[in-house]
């Protein structure tokens, strides 16, 4: 049959080649998302946490402002299970239409350096927007020896693997906190995981632990009773929450504990729904509702580009792989 064939010649052959280009284009058209439509239909907001915490609280307060904004409601999906990596993995395989969202944390950049993760953390999304960052913080009994971070350095010194840090888990953002500080301040505080961040802070409490690294979200009411005292802050600046308390970082250079959280879309979704998500999600930013909605998660809004995220994200994954590797943080 082969030898038969002969490819049309002349003014038909290029007449049936045009067709045939016409034909993809449409095809292709209709396939691509139109960002001028955008959205088409309800946006789903996946958060890979179970109901309750600041991801979901997060989430809701976006998906509501979001629904206000663009034509079609933004409905939150929790998808819980193996710190965050099961619903991560679920957002991962949607359409890249942009109307699969995901909702992540300082987490999503912490669990590629314990975990086998069936995603490419740089690869499989596009990032969208950082949403805001929080602080970390170093609390002690009231009556704990050290007043500050430079005395509990020096205290570690002088008493090498004799105290102790409390955390809410292993291979969690606050234990990835303490041994940035252990390597940055070059002391050996010795880790005690908990589960969650109530019970580490019931135990510094009572005595039982020197110190505990966590949320300042989480610390802020036992530090207003008094029943915590706070040594130091995690973030770049003094939070406005405790603005006479002096940052890590002033007594150990290098030492940034924020804690982030963002938005993030399938990889492949269009430049154009990406611009327009990313717009969309920073005029809420900038609204003073979401400005209070974050005071009371002890979080600051953050109004940026993709680009800027996506670089946030890139220097987590290497600064977070690296702690991992030189602390031997492993999950079983």
């Amino acid at each position: 049959m082969n030898a038969r064939f002969r490819r049309p010649q002349g003014p038909i052959a290029a007449r049936l080649l045009a067709l045939t280009g016409i034909l993809f284009a449409g095809a292709a058209a209709a396939q691509a998302p139109d960002a001028g439509r955008f959205p088409t239909k309800p946006i789903r907001l996946i958060v890979p946490f179970p109901p309750g915490g600041s991801n979901d609280i997060l989430a809701r307060f976006l998906a509501r402002k979001l629904g206000e904004r663009l034509p079609h409601q933004t409905i939150v999906d929790n998808r819980p299970g193996a710190d965050g990596i099961i619903g991560t993995e679920l957002a991962s395989r949607a359409p890249a239409d942009g109307h699969t969202l995901l909702i992540v944390s300082t987490s999503y950049t912490i669990n590629p350096a314990v975990h086998k993760v069936p995603y490419d953390a740089e690869k499989s999304f596009v990032p969208l927007n950082q949403i805001a960052t929080g602080s970390n913080v170093i609390c002690s009994h009231p009556r704990f020896a050290a007043q500050n971070i430079k005395e509990l350095i020096a205290l570690a010194r002088a008493r090498p693997g004799e105290l102790r840090y409390a955390t809410s888990g292993l291979g969690g953002v606050n234990h990835f906190g303490g041994e940035l500080f252990n390597q940055l301040a070059k002391v050996k505080l010795i880790h005690v995981p908990y589960k969650g961040g109530g019970p580490s802070m019931l135990d510094v409490m009572s005595g039982q632990v020197e110190v505990v690294f966590g949320t300042l979200i989480q610390a802020m009411p036992h530090i207003r009773s008094g029943k915590l005292k706070p040594l130091g802050v995690g973030s770049a600046q003094p939070s406005s929450l405790l603005p006479k308390v002096p940052t890590i970082a002033a007594s150990v250079p290098g030492y940034d504990g924020s804690i982030w959280w963002g938005l993030l879309a399938p990889a492949g979704v269009p430049a154009p729904i990406v611009s327009k998500l990313n717009a969309e999600v920073n005029a809420i930013l900038g609204e003073p509702e979401m400005a209070k909605r974050l005071s009371a998660e002890a979080a600051d809004p953050v109004i940026g580009s993709p680009e800027a995220f996506g670089k946030l994200i890139a220097s987590d994954l290497a600064k977070w792989s690296r702690i991992a590797v030189r602390a031997n943080i492993r999950i079983e």
